[in-house]
């Protein structure tokens, strides 16, 4: 049967491994064009209004004189004045530096941190939030004493200081493999599978942050998927929270005439969307349970309802969708019929390459998998919507693939 099916569809000039091939390309050109627009950058949480300026340049002898009064000042309020000043020179690149030079400056910052005083371990964990916005391995790695402890208060019962610990967490797992390979024995998977039942939007945003950073290390294949329990998290309600938390933002931009409110939602939140959306790539990405789950769910639909949000949310909409479909016949009965059809046919009308190219990969597979659609497609002006692209040159030869096997079917 398998040979048959790729005889007939030789037109297409590639089989799934190609495909799947070509998409981890676009993939990896993705990520790169994010994290030069600082959409996979790490997460920084400040409730007052400073600016980059503000940031202070501290010498030596003034952060030991911080720490020395933050540890034994004479009353609290003395304390947190000490953490606060010494937070923002945190801000400082040269300031971090400075700080995990001093010996014992990390451990005096983590015995403030697990103090019984509020206030102060609240300091202490902003504190270490600065230093893990650090864009130096070094700094993350001298935060590794800390990182138990931020785990452990993923339990906690206060929903701002567990997101901070989440996304100081996230931003850590981003600049070390020291670290990550300290907080999987620590037990971060199950203490993240935990927070997937809090009631709080801001903490299943961090920590969407925390997984999708977690997902997409280098050694993530080899050593972090298979410690993720795919059944805890789809029981505990993490897929379809993730998707109409998606969707749930997507319409708030939506419903508002506010011709601004895109502009100003990206510019609070210029991740978020994305963010997610990678989370669900990687989720999907090799794992048929995920990609089952999703279907079962009836989260298909509400996935669609993103496309017309912006081209980078498109493509990664459309990229889920194809981890959907290259896992076989099964699989694509169950995408066909539906809106599906119209929904790829309208990215067809825009003039962006890469949503395109994407719409043209899903259908190859929906072609290869599920013969049926080529008629639905015809019957719907599929070749129409094809013609419009056909002079592009990066798209000419998949347009021209499509056709052939359009019209011979």
């Amino acid at each position: 049967m398998w040979s048959g099916r790729q005889a007939r569809f030789r037109p297409l000039a590639c089989g799934v491994e190609e495909l799947r091939r070509r998409r981890r390309e676009r993939e990896a050109a993705l990520r790169k064009a994010r994290r030069e627009q600082h959409l996979v950058s790490k997460r920084l949480l400040r409730e007052d209004a400073e600016g980059p300026c503000a940031a202070e340049l501290l010498r030596e002898v003034e952060v030991q004189q911080f720490l020395r009064l933050a540890q034994s000042g004479t009353d609290e309020k003395e304390r947190e004045k000490a953490l606060v000043s010494l937070r923002r020179g945190l801000q400082h690149p040269e300031t971090q530096q400075t700080f995990i030079r001093l010996e014992g400056s990390v451990r005096t910052l983590v015995g403030l941190l697990t103090s019984n005083r509020a206030l102060l371990q609240l300091e202490a964990a902003r504190c270490l939030h600065e230093l893990s916005h650090s864009e130096q391995s070094a700094v993350a790695e001298a935060c590794l004493p800390a990182t138990s402890y931020l785990l452990t208060y993923l339990s906690g019962h206060s929903s701002d200081f567990i997101e901070l610990c989440l996304y100081t967490l996230g931003n850590l797992i981003v600049e070390s493999e020291a670290v990550r390979k300290q907080l999987l024995p620590q037990g971060i998977v199950p203490a993240l599978a935990a927070c997937i039942q809090s009631p709080y939007v801001a903490v299943l945003e961090a920590l969407g942050y925390v997984l999708s950073q977690l997902l997409q290390a280098k050694e993530a294949p080899e050593k972090i998927i298979p410690q993720v329990n795919n059944a805890v998290l789809i029981t505990h309600g993490a897929l379809a929270t993730l998707v109409l938390l998606l969707l749930d933002l997507a319409g708030t931009v939506q419903r508002v005439d506010d011709a601004g409110l895109e502009l100003f939602f990206l510019q609070k939140q210029p991740s978020l969307l994305p963010e997610g959306l990678w989370l669900l790539n990687n989720l999907t990405a090799n794992s048929p349970t995920f990609c089952t789950s999703l279907l079962s769910l009836d989260l298909l639909e509400p996935l669609l309802q993103l496309l017309p949000l912006s081209n980078v949310v498109c493509i990664l909409v459309l990229t889920v969708l194809c981890n959907v479909a290259e896992k076989g016949p099964a699989y694509c009965q169950r995408l066909w019929p539906g809106p599906l059809l119209s929904c790829v046919l309208n990215t067809l009308t825009l003039s962006d390459t890469e949503v395109v190219g994407q719409s043209l990969e899903l259908l190859q597979l929906l072609f290869l998998y599920q013969p049926e659609a080529i008629q639905d497609f015809l019957q719907q002006s599929g070749l129409q919507a094809l013609e419009q692209h056909q002079e592009e040159a990066q798209l000419r030869d998949r347009i021209r693939a499509l056709q052939q096997t359009a019209i011979h079917a």
